[in-house]
């Protein structure tokens, strides 16, 4: 079986509002796509700060602090209470109730892998970048990743890591095209890296997954497909088929 990338065809995702109540979620059908949702710093930033105390458990409250830029600590409390909300309206219960647990780790096997809720079929991805959070909510395994697209230096320092085709593809493209490009292929990546559990403790570099705008062949077993998200960024999300 090979992987469907379906980059023309994922629905944009439906964003959080200005509080935490959630409506009923749309449902979450077997073989059907991901549900998206895209979660805003600057319009849920408030609500998210003045909740996080009630909603996040003492982890996720430790993490937040950490933040040093405010930009940064606003965009993880929006993405984290934001998941908490929407698992919590899937779910039935209150966002603080939702009973998160850790999967074993890919590299060392401790607790702090791909988080989950045991005894539900739901599966959910989250990730983060510069005051836009994109959520993923499937019946099978998922991932999702967001990023900003970026400078020429970054994308060709870092394409150098992608699979060799990917690093050929990369090179064979002008400067204007190359930051795009780049960002394209690494969000797929990351996507299903996240949604296979590994993240980057497995290389980029071993699975091809492509820098073109048009659909091509990736892991077996998964289909990935590009969001469409705000100019600037770029978003993939990997679902298992």
């Amino acid at each position: 079986m090979t992987t469907r990338v379906m980059a023309s065809e994922i629905r944009p995702p439906l964003e959080l509002g200005d509080g935490l109540r959630c409506g009923p979620p749309p449902a979450l059908e077997e073989g059907g796509q991901p549900v998206l949702w895209l979660v805003r710093s600057d319009r849920f930033g408030d609500v998210a700060a003045g909740s996080a105390a009630s909603v996040l458990d003492p982890g996720e409250r430790g993490r937040a602090a950490e933040f040093r830029k405010d930009e940064d600590r606003a965009t993880y409390l929006a993405g984290h209470v934001g998941l908490r909300s929407l698992l919590g309206a899937y779910l039935g219960v209150p966002p603080r109730e939702v009973p998160l647990e850790r999967e074993p780790c890919f590299s060392c096997g401790r607790p702090h892998g791909r988080p989950f809720v045991r005894g539900t079929p739901l599966h959910f991805s989250l990730s983060h970048t510069g005051g836009l959070c994109l959520l993923a909510f499937a019946v099978t395994r998922v991932g999702a990743d967001i990023e900003a697209i970026p400078t020429l230096t970054v994308a060709d320092e870092a394409g150098a890591a992608l699979h060799p085709r990917e690093t050929a593809e990369l090179g064979a493209l002008g400067a204007a095209d190359r930051p795009a490009a780049f960002a394209r292929t690494w969000v797929r990546k990351e996507a299903w890296l996240k949604g296979l559990g590994a993240g980057l403790a497995r290389s980029p570099s071993l699975d091809y997954l492509g820098t073109a705008q048009e659909a091509v062949a990736g892991p077996r077993g998964w289909w990935v497909g590009d969001v469409p998200v705000d100019d600037g960024y770029a978003a993939a999300v990997a679902v298992a088929d």
